[in-house]
């Protein structure tokens, strides 16, 4: 079975859709994968999920309605949460942050790719740029090295 790590930016496009075609139909490529896939999220995923959630909801583009029934929508898609994120925090994921000049939360997700030798997927350029500069995978692309 296959495995990636699954950025906040493709999983947030399966309900706030995009005005961009590719971006949008990228998610729903990676959705679609999850039949035959396993998902590895750092441990500030679920964070991360809720808070853009509720911006959506405070800019009513969501109601409470659609932000609970898309939890749970998650909560029965196969995700694992890594155990390890913050013990990368102090030293990995600081570093990759400097290196790649991440913020902290995208380099969890970079330091988390690295570390399993996973594919990510995600739809943030500067994330995707520090991947491909790290030669990590695009999941469901490649990688795309010098594109």
């Amino acid at each position: 079975m296959q495995r990636f790590v699954l950025d906040n930016s493709v999983a947030m496009r399966w309900l706030l859709a995009s005005d961009k075609k590719n971006d949008q139909a990228y998610a729903e490529l990676v959705l679609n994968s999850l039949i035959d896939a396993e998902v590895l999220v750092p441990h500030l995923w679920h964070l991360e999920v809720v808070n853009v959630l509720l911006s959506a909801e405070k800019r009513g583009e969501l109601d409470s309605g659609e932000v609970e029934r898309f939890i749970a929508q998650l909560e029965s898609l196969p995700v694992q949460v890594d155990p390890m994120t913050s013990q990368k925090a102090f030293s990995r994921t600081l570093s990759l942050s400097r290196l790649y000049k991440l913020s902290s939360y995208d380099a969890a997700y970079l330091e988390l790719a690295i570390r399993e030798g996973l594919p990510l997927a995600s739809l943030d350029k500067d994330l995707i740029k520090a991947a491909k500069r790290a030669d990590v995978e695009i999941y469901l692309i490649g990688n795309n090295n010098g594109n």
